[in-house]
């Protein structure tokens, strides 16, 4: 619930009684107030330019008011609280010089009243924390005083505080839902693009059965390089979708497989696509209980990303082996160190190793590879130095 002590009258009360009964303290509060003062009833008050209503009540006299009863603004005394925003100690109304001939002692039937301003930390007027009885008391002194400002304070601190923290929950709550309402489109719109995507594919696959030209042969294979950015650009949104909206990547991690070949056939579809680029390639033919295509997913991501960010003449080296029942899977490649400030986010979505325009993408390839990772129950790390960039999986090999 949002609080607001302003606007619809009704929403008004509603907040002021609900701030109000937030607060455990206050039952005892006006116990104590009643006890150590001798007065009947006590109240904390909401307290408005025409409205006074009731958010916190002990009434030991019958006086006949709820959290949530109202008097009429007019015939209070804290209405002439709320703008001088003074303490209003009357000991004995009938010899006071003051409110002897006052209407609101005369209205109620009051001998006795005391009433302290609820002011919260940004200045604004809440109300009061007052007391009233029909006999006389000794109220103005200042332990009593002091005792009911305290209290004042304390009803203040916590309205504050119960507020920022509706407010950060409402803001939170806010937050997650335009979060899934987003993801939920990025899932819906990659899922919907493949359908147009898969037709251009099919429409270039038969072209390229067909005589062409020189020109028109350059421009085919533009189109499927093009068709395949695509699909892997739309493949990494719904991964980062699936991640989002629910617990995870999914892996089938059912039986061990040899990852040998896996491996070797993603370095030679990026051979392929970069023939001027040096992988060099150290793997063990082990069996590892895992999801191969995820880690062929994985390891195509960190060789891009060694690809685009890399030292162009400088080779990457790829190593896979099982050490102490730990499967590792390094790349590592030359060029300039990632920076810092950047290494310590960088398996987060949308953020890029460099911000050079050449550079382009929606840097969610190494954040999709850190959640195959996890969903081996892994990890993966980078190390980067003016020497080389290292990216190390790592996860148990059974």
């Amino acid at each position: 619930m949002s609080l607001s002590f302003t606007g619809n009258a009704d929403d008004v009360a509603t907040s002021a009684v609900y701030a109000v009964s937030q607060i455990a303290a206050v039952p005892t509060i006006l116990e104590v107030v009643c006890k150590t003062t001798g007065m009947g009833f006590a109240a904390v008050a909401h307290v408005t330019e025409d409205r006074w209503i009731a958010c916190g009540v002990r009434d030991n006299v019958a006086f006949g008011l709820e959290p949530g009863g109202e008097l009429q603004i007019e015939t209070t005394i804290c209405n002439e609280i709320r703008q001088h925003r003074q303490a209003v100690v009357i000991d004995d109304a009938a010899n006071d010089p003051i409110f002897a001939n006052h209407h609101t002692p005369a209205i109620y039937g009051l001998q006795s009243y005391i009433s302290m301003p609820i002011v919260l930390p940004d200045g604004t007027f809440f109300g009061t924390l007052c007391a009233i009885d029909r006999v006389p008391r000794a109220l103005n002194t200042p332990t009593t005083l002091g005792m009911l400002r305290l209290f004042a304070d304390l009803i203040a601190f916590h309205i504050d505080a119960n507020q920022r923290v509706l407010d950060s929950e409402a803001k939170l709550k806010f937050e997650r839902d335009s979060a899934g309402v987003r993801e939920e489109f990025i899932a819906v719109l990659g899922h919907d693009l493949r359908n147009p995507l898969a037709s251009i594919d099919a429409g270039a696959r038969r072209l390229e059965r067909a005589p062409l030209d020189d020109k028109s042969r350059s421009v085919l294979t533009l189109m499927q390089a093009s068709v395949r950015r695509m699909s892997g650009l739309i493949d990494d949104v719904l991964d980062f979708a699936r991640g989002r909206l629910g617990d995870g990547l999914v892996v089938d991690r059912s039986s061990p497989v040899s990852l040998r070949p896996m491996i070797e056939q993603v370095i030679d579809e990026l051979v392929s696509s970069h023939p001027d680029r040096a992988i060099v390639a150290e793997v063990c033919d082990v069996c590892v209980r895992c999801d191969p295509s995820r880690i062929g997913q994985l390891l195509s991501n960190l060789l891009a990303n060694a690809i685009t960010h890399g030292s162009p003449d400088g080779a990457i080296r790829i190593k896979a082996v099982v050490v102490d029942g730990q499967f590792e899977l390094t790349v590592a490649n030359p060029g300039e160190p990632i920076p810092a400030e950047v290494a310590e986010h960088l398996f987060k979505p949308f953020v890029r190793a460099s911000a050079k325009p050449s550079h382009a993408g929606l840097g969610l390839g190494l954040y999709i590879a850190s959640e195959i990772a996890r969903a081996h129950h892994g990890t993966l790390t980078v190390n980067s130095t003016e020497t080389e960039t290292l990216f190390r999986l790592s996860f148990e090999a059974s």
